[in-house]
């Protein structure tokens, strides 16, 4: 099949987060976390979501991209390609309050209850063809976990 291209890999791994052995999805997401937890403690609240909402939109970009350049050599939704995780999880974390460590704890279950379990019609999003159904689940889920996260603030 050849030699695989290495930014493709690079990115839709989530910078080799995906070759986690355990859980490769969860390990992407826990590193999407880790990135809005460093950043979202030295920005302004303005510059944490204007950031959050533009690497969701750029990683979504280059997950589709970069997916169906993998899918030759790695078959459909491929466990380690993560970068769906990663923008899935950022999704929640736009709507959390800037270094908080519980929202963000909370954004990444919730994007994780909702990843793993698809309901609602999360699971039809992969019906999408190559990348945009790889990405698309991940961002529906991500969707109602922010809905949850929304939510929550509200009430509390």
């Amino acid at each position: 099949m050849g030699k695989k291209p290495l930014i493709p890999v690079i990115l839709s791994t989530g910078f080799g987060s995906g070759f986690c052995p355990v859980a490769p999805g969860t390990a992407g997401a826990l590193l999407a976390t880790l990135i809005w937890l460093g950043y979202s403690t030295i920005l302004t609240p303005t510059a944490c979501i204007v950031l959050t909402i533009v690497l969701t939109v750029l990683f979504t970009l280059l997950g589709i991209w970069s997916t169906n350049k993998m899918i030759p050599f790695w078959g459909e939704d491929p466990r380690r390609v993560v970068v769906d995780e990663m923008v899935g999880v950022w999704i929640p974390l736009i709507a959390a309050p800037v270094g908080n460590i519980w929202y963000a704890l909370a954004s990444f279950v919730l994007f994780r209850f909702f990843d793993i379990a698809k309901p609602l019609g999360i699971r039809q999003m992969e019906r999408f063809p190559g990348g945009i159904g790889v990405m698309a689940d991940d961002i529906l889920a991500g969707i109602y976990s922010l809905l949850i996260i929304i939510c929550a603030q509200w009430i509390l």
